[in-house]
């Protein structure tokens, strides 16, 4: 399996080019593609990385890889980031590695977005095998999940270490059993209504393309 990742991150590395602001997304796929971000760093090559989460800021510090904020820059390039399940529309379920808040806020300030995954990240319909991480405010966890149960939702409070999971931004985060979600922009209106809810995994409209990598090789599929 990490080959298959490696195929995909590597190969959207190589849409890097001089004088780009890149959005550093967050997890075991793109992780290659900053890795060879950074080693082409090393080599030369003069980019700004816009980190997705803390744990992706360490890891592009550790390269040698410039780092700015949305603060210094307007409008990111290109961001390439992973996903838990991409569909037939390129729709993505994202947030098991709990940076779906940052994630969606630097995909919607790039002007194209790669996402990196390997063959088993892809299925017919979202909510198939990944649940639908949704972040919410600490004070409002026991009425998001009351309000999240009535949309005929099961929500589960993310825990790490006996204690509730924080992200980066000090949240905590519901993993949700959609079940199949065919509604997608209604499941995410419906959620984004309830008072303390920050962001929800579903990413939808956001990908241009996706790098799969498969037991044949690399895979691209493009949003039509």
């Amino acid at each position: 399996m990490e080959d298959l990742k490696r195929i995909a991150g590597e190969a959207a590395a190589s849409l890097v080019n001089d004088g780009m602001v890149i959005g550093l997304g967050t997890g075991s796929t793109v992780r290659y593609a900053i890795l060879e971000i950074g080693r082409r760093v090393k080599e030369g090559m003069e980019i700004v990385g816009i980190p997705t989460s803390k744990a992706t800021e360490q890891l592009a510090r550790s390269l040698g890889i410039p780092l700015g904020t949305l603060e210094d820059y307007e409008e990111i390039d290109l961001t390439i980031d992973g996903a838990d399940e991409v569909d037939e529309d390129l729709d993505l379920i994202k947030g098991r590695g709990g940076a779906l808040f940052r994630e969606k806020v630097v995909a919607k300030s790039s002007q194209n977005v790669v996402i990196v995954v390997d063959e088993g990240k892809l299925v017919p319909t979202l909510g198939t095998k990944a649940p639908l991480p949704v972040e919410v405010v600490p004070f409002s966890v026991p009425y998001c999940m009351r309000k999240i149960k009535k949309l005929g939702i099961k929500p589960k409070l993310r825990m790490s270490d006996g204690h509730p999971y924080i992200t980066d931004n000090g949240n905590n985060i519901l993993d949700c059993d959609a079940g199949p979600i065919v509604d997608k922009v209604g499941m995410e209106k419906s959620l984004k209504e309830i008072t303390g809810v920050v962001e929800s995994g579903l990413f939808i409209g956001i990908a241009r393309r996706v790098y799969v990598g498969t037991k044949g090789g690399l895979k691209i599929l493009e949003r039509e």
